[in-house]
């Protein structure tokens, strides 16, 4: 079925061609907002420490301040939920995919300890048409390379949303980015399960007109306060803090 999928979206590939060019035409380019992309919420010790990294959603795009972003709003529930205290650090990027998340962020993170980290990407790299063998040896890489750095971590995906029900789309494309997003689903949940790290579910979307922000790609605050209210659950299960000289479950 795969292979059946990927080559009906190539075959509709002049389509989303000639409407992806009048969506980029039309579509204004949001900048990141002000604010934090580091932070400590006080609370009870040992602390939770989150590193959310990935493309323009973990940046903010789309919100004007980053206290209505998914890491800073993931980091308060977290906080609320579990009464600890929250390290947060924010480490995204406007059109970054899983390659250059790779190679260009991760390294270039500083030697912290952490012990929960959100990946957020994959969008991009459906939009731009990356090929599934593509996909597998970068954000497999990216799964590696955070293995690597952060053994002792929790590790989370969250997968590409249903492209059909952003706004900015036409229907033939928003359809079109599905089949992508779809054939990125699925291998980026069997790298994860492979490789140690666990794949969220898909961040339903019951109300595009509140979940995006004015370009119709991007969360708006609300939006990322769901997405940051679906990621909670599975920052629990092998939930792990920090303790003076070690680490419990």
């Amino acid at each position: 079925m795969n292979p059946l999928k990927a080559a009906l979206s190539w075959l509709a590939f002049p389509i989303y061609a000639w409407q992806g060019i009048g969506v980029r035409l039309r579509t204004p380019r949001m900048l990141p907002p002000q604010g934090r992309v580091r932070h400590r919420i006080d609370g009870a010790e040992p602390a939770v420490r989150l590193l959310v990294i990935g493309d323009s959603s973990v940046a903010g795009v789309g919100i004007a301040d980053t206290s209505y972003g998914l890491p800073s709003q993931l980091a308060r529930l977290v906080a609320l939920r579990h009464e600890r205290a929250v390290v947060w650090r924010a480490a995204g990027f406007n059109s970054a995919t899983a390659g250059q998340v790779r190679d260009f962020v991760v390294p270039n993170l500083a030697d912290e300890h952490w012990t929960h980290i959100v990946i957020a990407v994959g969008t991009n790299d459906a939009k731009n048409f990356h090929g599934v063998r593509r996909f597998k040896r970068e954000f497999g890489g990216l799964l590696y390379a955070l293995r690597a750095k952060w053994p002792e971590a929790l590790i989370v995906w969250s997968p590409v949303v249903d492209m059909r029900r952003m706004p900015a789309l036409p229907p033939a494309l928003g359809h079109i980015l599905e089949i992508r997003a779809s054939l990125i689903n699925h291998m980026g949940t069997q790298l994860c399960e492979e490789r140690g790290v666990v794949p969220a579910t898909r961040l339903p979307i019951d109300d595009p007109d509140a979940g995006f922000s004015d370009d119709g790609f991007h969360a708006s605050a609300d939006g990322y306060r769901a997405w940051a209210e679906h990621l909670l659950a599975y920052m629990q299960e092998g939930r792990q803090v920090e303790r003076p000289g070690r680490l419990v479950a």
